[in-house]
């Protein structure tokens, strides 16, 4: 059995989308899924399964937009992998430090991808990077640094344009999912 984190993209944002989180877990539990549990309403799962990445993302997709009615892309990432994205971050402690004091919001940001981007749609994307809206990519990662905003970075707002669909995340909801991830492994060992 894997732990799965599922990034469901764009749910519960600016009023739209809504699903509450208990019905999705109720939801994801009637197909089989075990152990679901979601972290805060911006659609962030984790549970456990023995199937693998692409035939849990078509079927959480149908599922969802069969309940819901809503089309969306779901992310997903073992606790593995989670973990490997949170202890590889590209960018230094000073550098994150450093964008950290221009701003008063979150910095530090991941957008998950359920495959690596062309190389033209990353280039479309990279060269919208300025000294203070960075991005860094590592597989199906994309590593942000802002040090504003991430509301005001003509970055952010282009990510649409990847010829893949991207769900982002903040590092301090990145840190929680894996430190719920971590504990989901460790009980499963007991």
């Amino acid at each position: 059995m894997a732990i799965y984190i599922a990034l469901l993209r764009g749910i519960n944002v600016g009023g739209k989308n809504i699903i509450k989180m208990a019905e999705l877990r109720k939801t994801l539990e009637q197909l089989g899924l075990l152990r679901v549990q979601t972290y805060i309403q911006s659609g962030n799962v984790l549970f456990e399964s023995d199937e693998d990445e692409e035939s849990l993302r078509i079927q959480l997709e149908k599922e969802i937009e069969n309940v819901f009615h809503i089309s969306l892309a779901v992310i997903l990432r073992t606790a593995e992998e989670l973990n490997f994205i949170a202890h590889n971050c590209p960018y230094t402690a000073d550098e994150i430090a450093e964008a950290e004091s221009m701003s008063d919001a979150e910095s530090l940001y991941v957008a998950f991808l359920p495959k690596e981007p062309s190389k033209e749609s990353l280039a479309r994307l990279e060269v919208l990077q300025t000294e203070n809206d960075q991005l860094r990519t590592k597989g199906r990662e994309l590593y942000l640094l802002y040090r504003h905003s991430i509301l005001k970075s003509k970055l952010a707002n282009n990510l649409p344009k990847l010829d893949v669909p991207a769900t982002v995340r903040n590092w301090k909801t990145l840190s929680k999912l894996v430190a719920l991830a971590n504990a989901m492994t460790e009980s499963s060992r007991l």
